[in-house]
């Protein structure tokens, strides 16, 4: 039997973060609940320690991701439940994802349905960031972003370092996970609309969800990074080496270049595949 600990990252959810804690209380009323709050402007804090929950302040505003490395460094329990506080989650579906890590898993994450997502952009950008990490790590992502999951604590604590302080945790535990050999389930859940005001921006922190799935990208397989901009530049050079001597009977220096190119950029992708998997080989 496992001990639970459930981590609610709070930025100025005093609206929404009593009736979360009543509904998970009276599901799970051994649990120990961590609300962090993230440099909270507003009664978030009191709020949250009047609802009974024990509440870590961080004296500023260090983003989403550090709240969720601070629950993590506090949780006291073998299984951690990471759901948001501003209403979104159903404290209802924790059951289901903790049914299926009693099956095996070592992460469950919380898959939204259609109909779940804020507006259509977002849905549109999710499906793409799903697609893309799914071809980085040769298994189906469901839902790369959503910050409702179950995992395993000793083995999400392998990876605090990381995680990045901003909105991107959910994209670098989960690609940190399938690297790692972990085994990832997806459970569909529907997530409301929040309460309050969201404090993510499209421009910013899109282009932040997309550099991440990059940057985890290189860390899980860069040869799937390299090789086909390495294959890209070599199939432009072979084109233009016909051109050239179609027309012009001569090899040109262009031609020279992308083939150069062609080979340094497939071999970075060897050197760093072999860096990739000494970051990840376990100490002894």
């Amino acid at each position: 039997m496992h001990t639970l600990s459930i981590v609610l990252p709070a930025k100025n959810e005093a609206k929404s973060i009593a009736m979360t804690l009543a509904g998970i209380r009276q599901r799970h009323p051994q649990a120990q609940i961590l609300v962090i709050n993230d440099g909270s402007t507003d009664d978030t804090a009191a709020v949250a320690a009047t609802a009974g929950a024990t509440v870590i302040t961080h004296p500023y505003s260090k983003g989403n991701g550090a709240a969720i490395k601070t629950g993590a460094r506090a949780a006291g329990g073998d299984v951690i439940v990471f759901m948001d506080a501003d209403g979104q989650h159903d404290p209802a579906d924790i059951p289901r994802l903790l049914a299926r890590l009693d099956a095996g898993y070592d992460m469950v994450v919380g898959a939204r349905q259609r109909g779940s997502q804020a507006s259509w952009w977002r849905g549109l950008a999710n499906r793409f960031y799903n697609r893309l990490a799914s071809y980085m790590t040769a298994h189906r992502v469901e839902d790369l972003t959503s910050g409702f999951r179950a995992v395993r604590a000793d083995k999400f604590r392998e990876f605090l370092y990381l995680l990045p302080n901003g909105f991107s945790y959910p994209t670098t535990s989960t690609m940190a996970f399938f690297r790692a050999g972990y085994s990832v389930a997806y459970e569909p859940i529907h997530a409301a609309r929040r309460v309050g005001k969201s404090h993510i921006r499209l421009l910013r922190d899109g282009t932040r969800f997309l550099l991440i799935i990059f940057k985890i990208g290189t860390l899980f397989s860069p040869l799937k990074l390299f090789a086909p901009v390495a294959l890209a530049m070599f199939l432009l050079g072979t084109g233009w080496y016909g051109w050239t001597w179609w027309h012009q009977g001569r090899f040109t220096n262009m031609s020279a270049l992308l083939y150069t190119g062609s080979v340094i950029t497939f071999m970075m992708g060897l050197i760093s595949e072999q860096v990739t998997a000494l970051m990840y080989r376990k100490s002894e």
